[in-house]
């Protein structure tokens, strides 16, 4: 949700998105066929109907991808805007019988929600082989309830990024950091010159969630990830211990932290990047690709004044964290498939890439096709760190412990923040919010 819905990115532009119309269909689909030959085009007549969340330039960018759709099949397809909360858009449309046949629901918690509502469609053999020839199982899997494949991931946010104003480490001496001792390194000879490291957005409890998913999936690895995103393994376990233990080190240091920590659980995200490069109150925020769109309002250039790293390595895995869109069918449609295997494809993959403010999770999307150095090179890390991708964990957990402001997981780490040194009751709390959660 939120940070991946933030506006994504690039050199300071939004992300693409919107689409379709309305309809069962009858019609044969495939995206994969055209009329190139002069024939007839397969969906012909048929009219869809696509919901989300996205507005203003993410809407008109995949507004270009699916005139593309349209243009090979021959379908019609309209937009309706979900808003910001999906959940309340789709509820009583599913209840009155009249879904869209497309939805894009913005964290795969949510195709789980619909699984078992029966409100989802499972993909045909036809979607679900193009997911696997471009897709790591990982992705599939993501997409999968109770064995059934029911959603494609279509559009990423790279959330394992360090940002930083160029000038500062200039000032300081430093050089950007490649690993967790370098960044501790490099955060206190940047105290020691009279600036703050880092300004953190702590009264968005969403950016430390992202923090902490970094530094854990690089300590503990991915298969740890993935046991302790789904609550198999608790929070009390040693590896979240050592996890904390790193992020001690970053934030235990109130000279580290720009107006401490009770300042930075003042702070929301966009502001602590304003107060990067805004304001030039302190040297790096770390956060997603959607920085550089409010750096780029405060004043900075992308790739000069405002630059970024990948998420240093504290462990032995390149951290490489995700959010993302997943595309799902609320209908038994031909044409709702056709657009699912379309968006799935890597011709509707990079057709999107070549717009501002897209990645794609797409294996088989070149990082050639992105249309500025910045989204080259995320595009790059994504198809480099291949099975070890992470999609973000609290994304991943139901609602109340990883989404909810002033509650579970987003509280816990914010009174982390107060008190780094109680590491152990910050375990035993994650722990006893996660029980209620996943009752």
């Amino acid at each position: 949700m939120r940070k991946a819905s933030a506006v994504v990115v690039l050199a300071g532009l939004a992300v693409a998105v919107a689409a379709c119309g309305n309809a069962p269909t009858t019609t044969q689909p495939s995206a994969s066929s055209s009329a190139s030959d002069g024939g007839a085009k397969p969906l012909q007549g048929v009219k869809l109907e696509v919901a989300a969340k996205w507005t203003g330039d993410e809407q008109k960018n995949f507004q270009k991808v699916l005139n593309a759709f349209q243009e090979k099949t021959g379908a019609t397809v309209t937009y309706a805007s979900t808003g910001e909360d999906t959940g309340a858009y789709l509820g009583p449309r599913i209840q009155g019988g009249s879904p869209p046949d497309v939805a894009i629901l913005p964290q795969p918690g949510l195709v789980q929600q619909y699984a078992k509502q029966n409100a989802l469609k499972p993909l045909t053999d036809a979607v679900t082989k193009e997911i696997d020839a471009n897709y790591t199982p990982y992705w599939k899997e993501l997409g999968s309830a109770d064995g059934k494949v029911y959603g494609v991931l279509i559009k990423a946010a790279h959330k394992s990024l360090v940002w930083y104003r160029g000038q500062a480490f200039e000032d300081a001496g430093v050089q950007p950091p490649t690993n967790w001792d370098e960044l501790i390194k490099a955060s206190q000879t940047i105290a020691d010159s009279g600036t703050a490291p880092l300004s953190l957005c702590g009264a968005s409890g969403w950016t430390l969630t992202d923090l902490f998913e970094n530094v854990y999936l690089s300590s503990a690895g991915p298969e740890n990830y993935d046991k302790l995103s789904k609550h198999e393994i608790p929070w009390t376990d040693p590896s979240v211990a050592t996890a904390l233990q790193k992020i001690q080190q970053l934030v235990g240091k109130k000279e580290f932290i720009l107006d401490g920590a009770s300042g930075a659980l003042q702070t929301d995200f966009p502001t602590c990047v304003t107060k990067v490069y805004g304001q030039k109150k302190a040297a790096m925020v770390i956060e997603a690709d959607f920085v550089a769109t409010q750096a780029v309002q405060d004043g900075a250039k992308v790739g000069d004044s405002a630059k970024y790293v990948p998420f240093p390595k504290v462990g032995d895995t390149q951290p490489v964290v995700l959010g993302g869109d997943v595309a799902v069918a609320m209908k038994d449609s031909p044409g709702a498939m056709a657009l699912l295997q379309f968006l799935a494809s890597t011709e509707g993959g990079s057709i999107w890439a070549k717009l501002p403010g897209y990645l794609s999770p797409n294996k088989n999307v070149s990082p050639d096709n992105y249309p500025d150095p910045l989204t080259k090179a995320l595009g790059q890390t994504i198809v480099s760190a291949g099975d070890a991708v992470r999609y973000d964990m609290s994304d991943l957990a139901p609602s109340a412990f990883g989404g909810t402001d002033g509650k579970g997981e987003w509280k816990d780490l914010q009174d982390f923040l107060r008190n780094p040194s109680d590491i152990k009751g910050a375990q035993a709390k994650l722990e006893e919010d996660a029980k209620k959660a996943w009752k």
